[in-house]
C-alpha cells in the first residue's frame, strides 16, 4: 500500500482491545459459512445460499464483531476470496461504528495484499460513510491520500474500485465541507484537477453539484426517461447548470486525452444534458465532444479517449440537424479502430441517413469537409503583415507565409512571437486537412467495390471542385453514359464549359450519368491502353486503377462453392500482417496462446454496406516452450455473406458481385504478397527447417494476379530507365546482367538468385531505391524494391556493402 498509513493515528491499548474483542468467537461462527468461497476472487458470492440467511437473525454486536473478523481475513489471506459481498452484507443493519473501528480497519487494510477485488477496502469504506465530520477529522490526511491512491489505481477492478472511492469520497467531503464531491473529477487522470482549477466556481454553484452527481450516475448508453425527467428539472432549477454542462464538455473536447473511467461515466451523462438543448451551439459542441471522445492515443488505436462518452454522443449526434453530425460522423466511420464505437457510428450514420434521405454512401459523401479552402485546394489568411496560405499539395497540406507576394521559408520569426494564437490555429487546420485527406483516400478507393452512379452535375460538385475530394477525384479513371448501357472512358479535364471526361484520344465523351471506372469491366485492350495513357501523361493516381489486378472466380472456386482456398496455406509473418490487415480496413481479433486465440476471422465490408468478406487465419505455434508472442500464422478460407437485416447471411462466391470478389481478393493477396516469409529477404538466415519447403517453393512459385501486373508495370517503365539495356523481361523474373555476374529477381517475392548456379543472394534496399523514376501508383513496395535492387546489380562492381560483397564472391 502507499504512503497514507503513515498518516494514520495510533490506537491506545484499550481502543485496540475493545475493537478486537470478541473477533476470534465470530471469526468462528461466521467462516464455516463462507469456506466455499475461498477460492478465486471470481468465486459466486455465499451470501446467495440458504445458509447465509441465518445471519439476519444474529444480534447485532455479532454481526459487527463478524464483518470485522471477515475483514481481516479479507485483508491477510494469502488466497484472493471474493469477500465483498459478504463485508457488506454484514457490515449492513446500522452498526454503531466508531472512530476507532475504521483506524483499526485502515490499519489492517494497510497491511493488506491489494487483491483486485479491494475486498479488504470494503469496511473501511463503508464504515467511513457512517462516521460524523467530528470523528473523520483527523482521518483527513490519510484519508485523502488514500483516495488520491484509490483514484489512480488501474489494478482494482472497476465495479469495487468505483464503491470504495465514492463512499471515501463522501465522507471526506462531510469532513471538509467541500461542495463538489471528491470522487468526480479527481485526481485519477489529468482532466479532473485541470476542469477544477478552471472552473471551480461554476462547478460549485447551487444546484451545480446535484447536477453532476446525477449525470454521473447514469449506468448506460441511453438514458431512462425517469433519470431524463430528473435531468431536466435539476437544469431548471440549477444555477448555472447549463452553462457548467457546456464548460466541462468544451474543456474535455479540447483536452483530448484518455481519461479516467469515473470522468468518462460523468461525461456520457453530461452529452445527454447537452442534448436537451436544439440550438446550433449545442449541436456543434456535441460533434467536438463525440470526435475528441472516440479519438485514441496513436500507440493504442483500439482505446478511444472515453468509449463510453463516445458511444452515447454518437447517438445523440445522429439525430441532430445540420452538417456538423454528418461531418463528423462521416469521418469517424473511417477513423475509428475500436469495434463497439465503429459499430455505433455506423448504425448512427445509417439512422442518419434514412432521416435523410439519404443511402449511406452518400451520407459519407456528402459530409466531407472542406476546411473553408476554396476549388483550388487554398485558403488565404492575414497573419499580421504576413499572407499565410495554406494549400493541398498532391496529397498533403503545406502552410507557407509571404509577405507582399513574396514567398518566405519557413514561419517568420515575428509570427511565433506575436502571433502564437494564429499560428496554432492554422497548424491545427493542416492537421485536420491532412486527416480528412487520408480518409477521403480510403473511402474514396472503397467506392471501386460499389456500383454506384452519379448525376454529373452532382459528381462534379462532390469529386472534381470539392477542394478535399478532388485532390482524388481530377487523377481517376470515370465512365460517362447517356443511357446507362454504353459506357465511355476517359480522365477529367476543364474546358471552356466546364469539366469533361477526355477518352484516351483526348475527345470528350457525352453523358448525363458518371461512374468509377474499374479493369474488372473493361476489356483487356482498354485497360492496357489506358495504362499507357497514365504513363505517358506522368499522372501519378492516389491508389491502383488503371494498374489494378483484377480477380476473377476460378473453376476451383466454383467447385468449392461456399469459399476460396486460393490464398490458403501461406505462412505469414504475424504482426505486420495483422497490423496491414487493420490498415486496410480489416477487423480482426488477436492471435494468441489463450482459449480461442488460436484462430482468427478478418472481416470487411465491401458494396457500400452490402456485402462482407471473411479471412481466415491460424496461430501457427512456436517452438520455443516459453515463448508466448505470436511470430507467425498460416492463412486459410475467403468466405463472403450477404447483409440480410441486421445478419449476415453466407452465400456462395458465384453470387458474389465481381467488383466486391476482386476486391477483397486483392487485399487477401496484398497481405499474403507483403507479409509472407517469402518476402523476407533474411528469412533464409534464420528460417525454420519446417517452413522450409514452403519458402522455397513460394519465392519462385507462379506470378498472382498482383505480381502479373506489376510486371506490365515494368514492361512499360523500364524502357524509360538507364538500365534498359541490361535488363530483360521473362515471365516471372527480371533477368539483370552486371558487369560480375548475372541475377534473376522473382517479380513475385522479389527475391534474387545469383546465375549461373542459383545461389540466393540477400540484399534488404534502402528506401526510395528507384530514384526520381516516376512511378503510376505509389502503393505497391514491391515494385519500389524490385526497381532499386535491379539498378544497384546493374552496377555491381560499384557496390560496396560488405555483406552484399561477401556473397557475391562466395
Amino acid at each position: 500500500m502507499g504512503d497514507w498509513t503513515s498518516l494514520l493515528p495510533a490506537l491506545t491499548a484499550s481502543e485496540r482491545q475493545r475493537v478486537e474483542a470478541g473477533l476470534s468467537e465470530a471469526d468462528a461462527r461466521v467462516r464455516p459459512l463462507f469456506q466455499e468461497t475461498t477460492t478465486y476472487f471470481w468465486a459466486a458470492a455465499v451470501t446467495g445460499t440458504p445458509e447465509w440467511a441465518a445471519t439476519g437473525s444474529w444480534p447485532a454486536e455479532l454481526r459487527r464483531r463478524a464483518a470485522l473478523a471477515v475483514h481481516l481475513a479479507a485483508a491477510t489471506s494469502s488466497v484472493p476470496t471474493a469477500l465483498n459481498d459478504v463485508v457488506r452484507s454484514l457490515a449492513d443493519g446500522g452498526h454503531d461504528w466508531t472512530r476507532a473501528d475504521l483506524v483499526w480497519c485502515l490499519d489492517v487494510a494497510g497491511r493488506a495484499w491489494g487483491y483486485q477485488n479491494a475486498a479488504h477496502l470494503e469496511l473501511p469504506a463503508t464504515i467511513a460513510g457512517c462516521l460524523s465530520p467530528a470523528d473523520l477529522a483527523d482521518l483527513v490526511p490519510a484519508l485523502s491520500a488514500l483516495f488520491d491512491e484509490l483514484a489512480a489505481d488501474h489494478f482494482l477492478a472497476a465495479g469495487p474500485r468505483r464503491r470504495v472511492v465514492t463512499l471515501i469520497g463522501e465522507a471526506l467531503d462531510r469532513a471538509t465541507g467541500r461542495r463538489v464531491p471528491s470522487w468526480l473529477l479527481h485526481h485519477g487522470d489529468e482532466f479532473g484537477p485541470l476542469v477544477r482549477a478552471g472552473l471551480g466556481d461554476v462547478l460549485a454553484a447551487p444546484g451545480v453539484p446535484e447536477l453532476l452527481v446525477h449525470c454521473a450516475s447514469l449506468d448506460k448508453p441511453a438514458a431512462p426517461a425517469k433519470w431524463l425527467r430528473v435531468l431536466d428539472e435539476q437544469l431548471r432549477t440549477a444555477t448555472d447548470g447549463r452553462t457548467a454542462v457546456r464548460a466541462v464538455l468544451a474543456a474535455f473536447a479540447a483536452h483530448r486525452r484518455s481519461v479516467h473511467e469515473g470522468s468518462d461515466r460523468l461525461l456520457r451523462g453530461l452529452v445527454w444534458a447537452l442534448s436537451r438543448e436544439s440550438d446550433e451551439a449545442a449541436t456543434d459542441l456535441l460533434a467536438r465532444v463525440t470526435d475528441a471522445a472516440s479519438a485514441a492515443p496513436r500507440q493504442a488505436s483500439g482505446f478511444p479517449h472515453a468509449q463510453r462518452t463516445a458511444i452515447a454522443a454518437v447517438h445523440l449526434l445522429a439525430g441532430r440537424d445540420g452538417e456538423a453530425p454528418v461531418r463528423t460522423l462521416a469521418r469517424l466511420a473511417v477513423t475509428v479502430k475500436n469495434k463497439a464505437v465503429r459499430g455505433r457510428v455506423q448504425s448512427a450514420l445509417a439512422r442518419l441517413g434514412a432521416l435523410r434521405g439519404w443511402s449511406l454512401s452518400e451520407v459519407m459523401e456528402l459530409a466531407v469537409d472542406d476546411h473553408g479552402l476554396d476549388s483550388t485546394g487554398s485558403r488565404l489568411t492575414r497573419v499580421g503583415p504576413y499572407e499565410a496560405t495554406v494549400r493541398v499539395v498532391g496529397e498533403k497540406a503545406r502552410l507557407t507565409f509571404a509577405r507582399g507576394g513574396t514567398g518566405l521559408k519557413g514561419v517568420p520569426a515575428a509570427v511565433k512571437e506575436t502571433h502564437a494564437d494564429e499560428l496554432r490555429q492554422l497548424r491545427a487546420l493542416v492537421k485536420g486537412i491532412n486527416a480528412t485527406l487520408t480518409a477521403e483516400r480510403q473511402r474514396v478507393e472503397a467506392l471501386l467495390s460499389e456500383e454506384r452512379t452519379w448525376a454529373y452535375p452532382d459528381w462534379v460538385s462532390r469529386f472534381l471542385d470539392h477542394p478535399i475530394t478532388g485532390a482524388y477525384g481530377r487523377r481517376l479513371i470515370w465512365e460517362t453514359s447517356a443511357d446507362g448501357r454504353d459506357w465511355s472512358a476517359g480522365l477529367p479535364r476543364e474546358d471552356g464549359d466546364g469539366w469533361v471526361v477526355a477518352g484516351p484520344d483526348g475527345r470528350p465523351a457525352r453523358g448525363d450519368r458518371v461512374r468509377l471506372w474499374h479493369p474488372v469491366r473493361a476489356r483487356v485492350g482498354e485497360t492496357l491502353a489506358w495504362r499507357a495513357r497514365v504513363l505517358a501523361t506522368g499522372l501519378t493516381q492516389p491508389f491502383k486503377q488503371a494498374f489494378r489486378e483484377v480477380y476473377l472466380l476460378t473453376p476451383a472456386e466454383e467447385r468449392t462453392s461456399t469459399y476460396s482456398n486460393r490464398f490458403a496455406a501461406h505462412i505469414l509473418r504475424y504482426r505486420q500482417a495483422n497490423a496491414l490487415m487493420r490498415a486496410r480496413g480489416w477487423q480482426a481479433g488477436y492471435l494468441g496462446t489463450w482459449d480461442g486465440g488460436y484462430d482468427s476471422e478478418a472481416t470487411k465490408v465491401f458494396g457500400g454496406g452490402a456485402w462482407r468478406a471473411s479471412f481466415h487465419h491460424e496461430l501457427v505455434d512456436t517452438e520455443e516452450p516459453h515463448r508466448y508472442d505470436v511470430q507467425y500464422c498460416s492463412t486459410d478460407q475467403v468466405r463472403f455473406a450477404r447483409q440480410d437485416g441486421a445478419t449476415w447471411q453466407p452465400a456462395p462466391v458465384a453470387d458474389v458481385p465481381p467488383l466486391v470478389f476482386t476486391e477483397a481478393m486483392r487485399d487477401v493477396d496484398l497481405f499474403v504478397g507483403v507479409t509472407s516469409i517469402a518476402s523476407d529477404p533474411q528469412w533464409a538466415d534464420r528460417g525454420e527447417d519446417r517452413f522450409r519447403d514452403y519458402w522455397h517453393r513460394t519465392v519462385v512459385g507462379p506470378l498472382t494476379p498482383a505480381a502479373e501486373v506489376r510486371r506490365d508495370a515494368l514492361s512499360r517503365l523500364l524502357p524509360r530507365m538507364a538500365i534498359a539495356g541490361r535488363v530483360a523481361l521473362a515471365d516471372r523474373y527480371l533477368h539483370v546482367r552486371g558487369n560480375l555476374r548475372g541475377y534473376r529477381i522473382h517479380l513475385g517475392s522479389g527475391n534474387i538468385m545469383m546465375e549461373p548456379n542459383d545461389t540466393y543472394l540477400c540484399i534488404v534496399p534502402a528506401r526510395g531505391g528507384a530514384g526520381r523514376l516516376h512511378l503510376p501508383f505509389e502503393d505497391d513496395p514491391m515494385l519500389s524494391m524490385i526497381l532499386s535492387k535491379a539498378i544497384m546489380l546493374a552496377a555491381d562492381d560499384t557496390i560496396t556493402d560488405p555483406t552484399v560483397l561477401r556473397q557475391l564472391a562466395a
